[in-house]
This record gives C-alpha cells, structure tokens and sequence, in this order.
C-alpha cells in the first residue's frame, strides 16, 4: 500500500529549487501582456452575484472583476453567503453584502432572494447585475428585470440538461443581455444548448494571474519547503529524475486511473529517469484513494508514484514539475491546470475533448491525446522525457509566450469591463 507522501527519499531538496530556477527564469522573460486600461465606469456600481466565495474558478473571477472595477472608479458589490475568500475579496475593495440562503434551489427562497436584490439594487443604485451561477441567477434575473437593470450572466462550465426541467432551469444563464462564456467550447455548448443567445454570447478566457504565477515569483525558499513536503529525493548527477505532476482534485474524470496505467507503460520501457505526484484534495473520496493505492502497488510503482493530497502553493508545485499532465476524461469548461502551468513555462499534457487544446498547441507548447488512452498518454510523457531538459524549456518558453498572450487575468478584467461599459450606454 502506498501512503500519502510516500517517496524514496534522500537529502538536499535545495538544489531542486536553485536548479530550477536557474534553469527556467529565462522563461519568464518572454513578452508579457500590457495592463488593463482604465475604462469610463467611474461612479458607477456592478454588482456581481454569486452562491459561495469558495476557492473555485468563479469565485476567484469574480475577485478579479471587482479589483478592476474598484482600478477603474467604479463601486464593486458582490452578493454571496460567503466563504474563505472573503478577505480577499475586501483587499480588492469590493463591498460583499451576505444573504444566507442565496445559494439554494428552493422556489420560494429564490423568489425571497429577487426581493432582497431589488432592494439591495435601489439602495446602492446599482447600474448592471452580473451573476455567475444558476439558482441566484434566477434571484438576480429577476430583481434586475424588476429595477430595469442591464443583466449579465457568465458560464464557468457547462451544464447537462436531461429533462424539461432541468432544461428550464439551466436556461437562466443564457437569459443575460449578455452571455459570458469562459471559453470556446463552452460557448458552442451555449450556442447548441440555447440557440436564441447565439448573438449574445460573448467569449472571455478565464485569465491567470501572471504576477503570481511566473517563475521569478517564485523564491528557492518556497519550492525547498514543498520539496520538503513531498519528501522528493535530490536531483544529484545520478539520481536526475524528471518530475511529473498530475494536480487536480482527488475524483475520478481527473484521470488518475489513466495516468497510473501509462506510468506502467513507461515503467516496463527504457525511459529516462522519472517520478510521478498527485496533488490535490480528497474531498472526503477515501475509497478512490485507496482504489488508486492498490493500483500503484499493483503496478509495482511505489516507489514511483506518490499521493501528496492537497497543496496550497500551486505556483511552487509548478516550478517544481518539469511536466504537468491533466488526462481527464470529461471536457475541461476552461482548462486552468494548462493556462497555469504554462504561464510557469512548463510544457502540459492535456486531453483532446473540452476547452483544453484552446490553450495547448500540440506540438508547440505541450500535447494534447486522447482521452482514457493510457499508451496515447505514456507516449506524450515519453516524447517529453527523451526530449530532455532543453527541449522541454523550449517547449515551456512557447507556452508561457502563449499564456501571457491570449489567457491573464489583465485581459479577462479589461473585456468584462468593456461589456458591462457597452450594456450601460457608455463605450470607451
């Protein structure tokens, strides 16, 4: 049986990092992308509705959205039950308004929500309505409808409608004057789904936060201290392994069970040397933990594969990975573990179904193969580990040009604000 941070140990995870990081700065020397402008909003007061401010995708765009609209002189409200990342909504000047039921699907509550709303929109006149996810959005609809209020929606992924009903229900998000889509796959999804939006839908990347998450960012100390963590051996001249990570959440459409098969692939093959982590929470799924320890042991990796659990420091585990693979076999709405990876320079390896190869260039800036193809998967890790580390830099130098290029969060902040300027009647 593996354990959670089993590895085969050994000393000096020092020169994990000061190798690193001499080895990959020069990636974070490519063009970075402009900062966001500001635009005419000042005065005026978005508010933005969602369920929970948890550590999801949503939840940490709508941070965003705010800092720019706070940059920009206007007055960011967000209407949430709440969660950890409250603070970090204050430090971006937003105002949260907490309304404790927001996030249920009862009838009666969401009727009770559009009423809080309306009040909460006269009291701070509120100029648009934003909301990000479906039972608060009918709230929102609703209240925005009521107080004559430009209304905008964003899908952060997309949702399967299996009955009239659920149909119905899921329709909401494709009721905004605007419909915000986080990538192109998700809105073909809307397009297909609710065809009377299609001239509404407007695409806007999830962006990543290019100040964190690039190497110079990133000091030796913290990537020594996750070294540490994981308990890897040091790189020496004769134990040089290749590290390979896998972060996602601990459930099984994250592929875990496809990578452990490909790992068992490159095992039984003449490969250079390599090392395999899985980082991400649990979310309380022990039988899936341990349905993937017995298939490490049986497997006879061990000593190859560890399960780390959740980290905290994405931007180290990061720099960390000379490869990042995200096999999963259901469509990414976005695909943040490629965006994020490849702003850090490191080359990925994806799935081809969802919104992932928008961000991965086969070929280019990483590997896009087949879903629940173990050998398609071992080959694109082989191919990378007999390419050796320059051909990896050069590989992680063309994604990182690309991120900083089409995916930040610069760009993501100055096309929502330019929506919301052209809902209001006043471009730029």
């Amino acid at each position: 049986m593996i354990e959670i941070f089993r590895c085969v140990c050994g000393h000096g995870p020092l020169l994990i990092g000061l190798r690193w990081r001499e080895k990959r700065l020069s990636v974070s020397r490519t063009r970075k992308t402009g900062e966001s402008r500001t635009l005419s909003l000042s005065g005026r007061t978005v508010l933005q509705v969602i369920p929970h401010l948890s550590a999801g995708g949503a939840e940490r765009t709508t941070i965003e959205v705010a800092e720019a609209l706070k940059a920009a002189g206007a007055h960011a409200i967000v209407a949430s039950v709440g969660g950890r990342l409250e603070g970090e909504l204050s430090r971006a000047g937003a105002e949260l308004i907490k309304i404790d039921n927001l996030a249920t699907k009862n009838p009666i509550a969401i009727y009770s929500n559009a009423t809080i709303l309306s009040k909460i929109i006269a009291k701070n006149k509120v100029d648009l309505v934003h909301a990000r996810s479906r039972a608060p959005a009918w709230s929102a609809l609703w209240a925005a409808r009521r107080m004559k209020r430009p209304f905008v929606t964003t899908y952060h992924g997309v949702y399967n409608a299996r009955s009239s009903a659920k149909r119905l229900y899921n329709s909401v998000m494709a009721r905004g004057d605007a419909v915000i889509a986080n990538s192109d796959y998700t809105a073909a999804h809307v397009r297909q789904q609710h065809p009377d939006a299609a001239s509404r839908i407007v695409t806007i990347h999830r962006g990543v936060d290019i100040k964190r998450f690039t190497p110079e960012a990133v000091l030796p100390a913290r990537i020594t201290a996750l070294a540490n963590a994981w308990r890897l051996p040091s790189n020496t001249p004769d134990r040089n392994e290749t590290l390979v990570l896998l972060p996602a959440r601990m459930t099984g459409w994250k592929g875990h069970r496809e990578a452990i098969a490909a790992a068992a692939l490159l095992k039984s093959g003449n490969t250079p040397p390599w090392r395999m982590i899985f980082a991400g929470d649990d979310q309380g799924r022990g039988n899936y933990l341990h349905e993937l320890a017995q298939l490490i042991t049986q497997h006879g990796l061990d000593d190859r594969i560890a399960m780390v659990g959740h980290c905290d420091d994405m931007p180290a585990a990061f720099a960390l990975a000379d490869i990042v693979i995200a096999p999963s076999n259901e469509p990414e709405a976005f695909g943040r573990v490629a965006a994020e990876a490849g702003a850090m320079g490191v080359p990925v390896i994806g799935s081809k179904i969802g919104a992932q190869g928008e961000i991965i260039v086969d070929g280019q800036t990483g590997f896009v193969v087949p879903p629940l193809d173990p050998p398609a998967l071992a080959g694109a890790i082989g191919n990378l580990l007999e390419r050796g580390p320059d051909g990896r830099q050069q590989m992680g130098e063309a994604a990182q040009a690309r991120v900083r290029e089409k995916f930040t969060t610069a760009a993501l902040q100055q096309a929502t604000l330019a929506v919301y300027e052209r809902l209001m009647g006043r471009p730029s």
